[in-house]
């Protein structure tokens, strides 16, 4: 049998969902690496910046916090999955494969997961039935991909907030060397290339640069905060 992926959208009684309410104009992302959560906040204004950390702060607990550009990026201390209840937990229950980020958007969790039994599809939805949680399927659809993709950084998680003019200035940038060590160019010549002004091509790199590096920080985060012994644990893994 195909394995399905299945995008689904469910409200209940969380502390998350509860927050992600209380602060409806905002987008949360939610990682977690089984210690800690790294949440990034999206468009958050100023103004609502102490109110946000402050809740966060009272029911999660924050290790770190990085404020930039409307994005704010936090370490919190209590690991969504030691909720009990949590709609991480009823996914495991039926050895369904969840695949981060969870999203929240107005109290509505996103989750992302592959299905390897179609039944287990039917006895996800009747859990929740039977739980009262309100949910809705956003995407069912076979699954072609590679799950060993999926577990890690995939193309669209990291390049689909690029234009494609920050995406070309960054592929011009790679092939001419401007990544090397030592430099073999620079954006002035990378500008002529382009037959573009040297400040519209700095731009386009510098917002490339950034929106990648923004798409990385959260799995970074994540393996920073690993526990020593699990990351020898994964060095072990790969070298062997």
């Amino acid at each position: 049998m195909p394995l399905f992926e299945l995008v689904f959208k469910v409200i209940h009684d969380c502390p998350y969902g509860n927050f992600s309410r209380k602060f409806p104009t905002m987008k949360f992302y939610l990682w977690c690496n089984g210690e800690n959560d790294v949440i990034e906040v999206a468009s958050i204004g100023k103004e609502d910046y102490d109110l946000v950390m402050e809740e966060l702060e009272k029911f999660a607990g924050i290790k770190e916090q990085t404020y930039e550009n409307g994005h704010v990026h936090l370490i919190v201390k209590q690991c969504s999955c030691q909720y009990g209840g949590s709609i991480s937990e009823v996914i495991d229950e039926f050895r369904i494969l969840h695949l981060s980020p969870v999203i929240l958007d107005g109290g509505w969790e996103y989750f992302r997961v592959i299905v390897f039994r179609h039944e287990n599809i039917d006895k996800l939805f009747q859990r929740f039935d039977e739980k009262g949680y309100e949910y809705e399927i956003v995407r069912k659809a076979p699954f072609d991909g590679m799950i060993s993709s999926s577990l890690t950084l995939t193309a669209d998680a990291l390049f689909s907030s690029l234009t494609e003019k920050q995406q070309a200035a960054l592929i011009t940038a790679h092939s001419n060397g401007y990544y090397r060590f030592p430099r073999q160019t620079n954006v002035k010549n990378l500008a002529a290339m382009k037959r573009i002004p040297r400040t519209t091509f700095q731009e386009h790199l510098q917002k490339a640069e950034s929106k990648l590096v923004s798409s990385l920080v959260p799995f970074l985060q994540l393996y920073v905060h690993l526990p020593t012994d699990v990351k020898q644990r994964l060095v072990t893994t790969i070298l062997a």
